[in-house]
């Protein structure tokens, strides 16, 4: 097997098992606060941190909130596509989707204070997603050939060029993201809870419940929010048609 072959092969299992990514990062982020004795989080950092999550989910709340029905906008277990979605966001980067997804997770590796642990995370998401990103593109190339090359031609796939910027062919739908990230939403949340509990734990300032009652009392609000949120959503997602709209997926 050819290896651009066998990479393709790589990312269409690789792209089934996306969402598994945070469990691994939550697990790598133990010995690394640890070894950084647990010090405490300035404020500068949590901003900084916090900042490129916030952008992560602006991106992909965008590339949802515009992406119409049949595109290759938003997937989940296998490649599908009824059309070639090239306006809105993708007029400036090709996987803008993919672009959300490692702001958010890397707003929170940073939040550990270790460059050498953010470099590393950033080369291996580079490395796993490379191949879903080949994988995805050896398909839309084998649907839509010739109007995806001069697309892919023209718009980087990763890093977004500056304009020319073509409106999105169908309006911005908050309730499409209302509909579609609430989870994102919520692990994010819990990303920062966790790394900052780490720290608490790490520090050896406090002791068994100790700790926990440090770490809750500063997170109970955020977390408390995230998840009635969360459930919100999820409730009328399931049980209702208030966040159904025609024309999207």
């Amino acid at each position: 097997m050819a290896l651009i072959q066998e990479m393709e092969r790589q990312g269409n299992w690789l792209f089934r098992y996306r969402g598994q990514i945070p469990v691994a990062l939550f697990l790598m982020a133990i010995p690394v606060i640890y070894m950084h004795s647990g010090t405490p989080a300035p404020m500068w950092l949590l901003a900084i941190a916090a900042s490129l999550s916030v952008l992560g989910a602006l991106i992909r709340a965008y590339t949802i909130g515009t992406t119409p029905r049949g595109t290759s906008g938003r997937n989940t277990r296998q490649q599908v596509a009824e059309s070639l979605n090239t306006s809105g966001i993708y007029s400036l980067v090709r996987h803008p989707l993919y672009l959300g997804n490692y702001l958010m997770w890397i707003g929170i590796v940073a939040y550990t204070g270790s460059l050498g642990f953010t470099a590393l995370v950033t080369l291996l998401y580079w490395l796993y997603y490379e191949r879903i990103m080949m994988a995805e593109e050896a398909f839309l190339t084998g649907k839509f050939g010739t109007a995806y090359r001069e697309w892919s031609q023209e718009v980087p796939p990763f890093v977004p060029r500056i304009g020319p910027f073509r409106s999105p062919s169908v309006p911005f739908s908050l309730r499409s993201v209302f509909r579609r990230e609430y989870s994102g939403w919520l692990a994010t949340v819990t990303g920062f809870a966790y790394v900052d509990c780490l720290r608490v734990f790490a520090s050896g300032q406090f002791t068994g419940v100790d700790s926990f009652t440090a770490c809750w009392s500063y997170w109970r609000l955020p977390l408390g929010l995230a998840l009635a949120i969360t459930l919100l959503l999820r409730t009328l997602k399931r049980y209702t048609r208030v966040l159904n709209e025609e024309g999207r997926s």
